[in-house]
This record gives structure tokens, sequence and C-alpha cells, in this order.
């Protein structure tokens, strides 16, 4: 899991801003969304503009160099760096858990994504550490070879130290390194707006979502998915071989599913492929999750999405689902001024699970409001 990320000059983060998933606090109620002593799921709140798109894509930085097969977006490196200190690198600052072992990752880019700097500690131990050509590796988990050494650092095609290390050297099926590798590669970000974005997960195929329920038979799932959190009911047709659009029902007539529904109908039923998807994910960012969506629909898409195994974590506007009856305060996040934090440390007062904090935030009672 992930328990905790910071990044410097970052688009429109001038300092550095960290996000600690590691210190829940000791709330008695709803447990589920703390695990292992990390939290599991959140909400990110914020002014327009504060960050919350940004946040998520540079969580996800670590995508472009571990898992270069999946899904990207192709305008990522634009407008990449800080533009007040567009001459300085971009640091990324990583640290999991993987069962009892702590894994911290920094790397450092500048433009376009070219690495200068790339550092691994497991556990208090150093890893590796490449200072632009220059690379020192820990001898004793890596011997050291002066031929595979010398390829990396005249290589001129970028590559992380490491996918390097994963590369050329043997490793246990329960290494750190394949550990992180596979936690990089079962990553997902994804946005529901005019145009579908996504990150990870999946190739940069084209793929059809109507054509996949019909392919895996899922036409009465998602029927059920959508009269569960919307209230909405089709009568699918059954599809025959070789359909791959949805029809319903309206009395006699037939009508063509994806011609005739609202976009919030649409985003959920790109919300729908997705969460077929997320059985495998190790960590799914969902920025504007909602923003088509009536209130009551998040909240029950937020039920659905929380019940997941995976660490899962929202952007929103809709303080509706600021409420202990869905999460609790150390899970809803307030992203403001370059800092980002829990709304049980921008109080001094006791959080408790009688309280309305969604009353107590619109009354502006929190510090990075």
């Amino acid at each position: 899991m992930l328990t905790k990320f910071a990044v410097t000059n970052y688009r429109g983060f001038a300092n550095r801003i960290e996000l600690d998933l590691s210190n829940p606090s000791n709330y008695e109620f709803n447990k589920y969304v703390i695990k292992d002593g990390i939290v599991k799921n959140g909400i990110i709140y914020g002014p327009n503009g504060s960050g919350k798109t940004n946040i998520g894509l540079a969580i996800f930085d670590i995508e472009y160099h571990l898992a270069p097969l999946k899904a990207k977006k192709r305008d990522y490196y634009d407008n990449f760096i800080y533009a007040g200190a567009i001459n300085e690198p971009v640091t990324f600052e990583y640290t999991f858990k993987f069962g009892s072992q702590i894994v911290e990752y920094t790397y450092s880019k500048k433009e376009k994504g070219v690495f200068v700097r790339e550092k691994l500690v497991v556990d208090g131990k150093f890893i590796f550490n490449r200072e632009n050509n220059l690379l020192t590796l820990n001898s004793t988990d890596f011997p050291k070879d002066e031929f595979i050494i010398e390829n990396l650092k005249n290589s001129a095609n970028n590559l992380s130290v490491v996918n390097f290390l994963i590369m050329y050297y043997p490793l246990k099926e329960n290494s750190y390194l394949v550990k992180l590798y596979e936690f990089a590669n079962k990553m997902l970000w994804f946005k529901c707006l005019e145009k579908v974005e996504f990150i990870g997960m999946a190739t940069n195929e084209s793929w059809d979502i109507e054509e996949f329920i019909i392919e895996n038979g899922l036409v009465d799932e998602f029927s059920l998915f959508l009269a569960n959190v919307s209230g909405q009911k089709f009568d699918f047709i059954s599809p025959k071989k070789g359909d791959k659009q949805l029809w319903y029902r309206v009395e006699k007539s037939a009508i063509l599913f994806n011609t005739t529904i609202s976009t919030g109908t649409k985003t959920l039923t790109t919300l729908f492929f997705w969460m077929k998807h997320m059985n495998d994910a190790k960590f799914v960012f969902i920025d504007e999750f909602d923003a088509f969506y009536h209130f009551r629909l998040s909240y029950e898409v937020c039920k659905q999405l929380f019940a997941k195994n995976c660490q899962l974590f929202l952007s929103s506007h809709n303080t509706y689902l600021m409420t202990n009856d869905l999460l609790r305060p150390d899970c809803n996040f307030i992203l403001n001024n370059n800092r980002i934090k829990p709304l049980n440390e921008c109080t001094d007062k006791e959080l408790r699970s009688g309280h309305n904090i969604e009353k107590i935030y619109r009354a502006g009672a929190f510090y990075d409001e």
C-alpha cells in the first residue's frame, strides 16, 4: 500500500506538498477505511484551482517509467514543471508498505521526464542511488558487474534503475523490486468528463464499454448496478451474437442505449466498466468522479467503491459526502494553499462520530479551508 507521497516543483505546486496516509486517528467507527494502519479510502476536497487533479496525476508519475505498457495521458509532460522554476527538476517521493517491508523510492525528473536522480531505500537499508550518470549499488543485494553498470550509465533511453535491475538480475518472487513493479502496473487513474481519460491498468488500445459488457455477459449485472446506485431501471434486450451495442425496451419500442441516456448515466457506464477491473487494482484515483452526479447518487457510488479491496481515493466538490456515515475525519482531506491535510488535523476540536462535519466545514471552522 502507499503510505506517503510528496512532490516538489510540479505543475501548480511551487513548494513541496505531502499526502500522509500512515497516521490515521484512533476512531472506533468505520474501521473498514483503514487497513494495516494505513488510510485505505479517502476523498480530497479543495477550491477550484487548488490542485486536486494535479495531486492525482503526480501520484501516477511512477506509471510513466515502471508501467511502460499501460495507458498514459499523451499530454502529461506538457507544463510538467512549475512555471516559476522551469530549470529545476520535479522531485517525487513515495513510501510503500509491502507486508512488513517499508520501501522508500525517490527520484527527480527534468523536462520530458528525463531522470536526473533516483534512489531506493528498503527498511532503512540503502539499495541504490543514481545522480546523473553516477550509480551506486548495494553490492550485497546486487553483485557489482561493471559491464552492466556501464551499459546503464551510457544508455540513451532514460531507463529507470528499478526497471534495469528487474531486467538484468534474477529476483525472487517476493522481492521488494517485484512488489514495487507490480504495484505500479496495477494502478488506475481516470476521470469522466466530456472526454474519458485514464492512466494504467489497460493499454492505450481502443476499447468499447458496451461491447465489453455484452461479451462478458454483464448486461443483467449492469442493469442491477444502475438500479441500485441511481434508481434507473432499464429493460435491456438480450443481446444476440455479434451485438456490440445495448438496446432497451420502452413499452413496444426498442431504444439504443447510448443515444438517449444523460451525461451522468454515461459516466456511470464508464464507472461500471472500471469497477469490473478494480479487483486486480492496487491503487485507484478517480478525479472529479461525481461531476455529473446527483448528490445522493454520489453517496451510493462511494459506498460501492469503498467496498473494494484496493486503496482508493476520489476528488470532489460535493460536501454531502463529508459525513461520518461514509468515512471519518481522518479520511476527508482538504487541499489548499499547497498543503493537504485530513480534517482532524485542521481543527483543535475533537471530532466525534456524531458530529456533522459537513456543517462544521461550511461554517469555516477548519484551518486550511
